[in-house]
């Protein structure tokens, strides 16, 4: 899926409050230069609908910036919102490079019908994505985890994903996945 974003230069002395009363969202760009930061602004809505399309460190956003003649592709690494209002604050993109590895978190997916299942066992489910590393261009949307084979009393750890080629997962490969627990007995 291709997200596109176009972002506009921070006017300078612009301060985030009347930025977010205008309807604009202050945004930080990392990495498309080394280690300059370039500050930015979107709108609101503009915010709004790319969160709901991409997922925090996860889908790569085609992004344009008119102002200082740049565009390419970035991660949103940070979103921040307020405590309690849940309202939007701020949004940090960070441009990798195509030669570096990147960090991402990655959704899990759960495919196929377990052993334990068809006895009657229930699923518990401990973890829901996890932490990878890989090239720009290699980021999957999400990694399958066959279960068929999962009986009651058995566990799916981190070790067992099969990962396609290029993919490290960076969590510890005996976290528990998921579990087939025997179901209560009534009485």
């Amino acid at each position: 899926m291709q997200v596109t974003l176009e972002c506009k230069t921070r006017p300078e002395g612009s301060k985030p409050r009347a930025l977010r009363r205008e309807g604009f969202l202050p945004a930080n760009l990392y990495g498309h230069d080394g280690e300059q930061a370039v500050s930015l602004v979107l709108g609101h809505k503009e915010a709004l609908s790319l969160l709901k399309k991409a997922s925090i460190n996860n889908t790569l956003v085609e992004m344009t910036v008119p102002e200082i003649s740049w565009n390419g592709q970035v991660l949103i690494r940070e979103v921040q919102t307020h405590p309690w209002k849940r309202t939007l604050h701020h949004i940090s993109f960070f441009c990798p490079s195509g030669d570096n590895e990147v960090e991402v978190v990655v959704p899990l997916k759960i495919v196929g019908a377990s052993v334990g299942i068809k006895q009657g066992g229930i699923m518990e489910q401990m973890v829901t994505e996890v932490r990878v590393r890989c090239f720009p261009n290699n980021i999957p949307q999400f990694l399958e985890m066959d279960i068929s084979h999962v009986d009651i009393g058995k566990t799916f750890q981190v070790a067992d994903l099969v990962l396609p080629e290029g993919i490290k997962v960076e969590d510890d490969p005996n976290k528990n996945i998921i579990g087939i627990v025997a179901p209560r007995k009534k009485g």
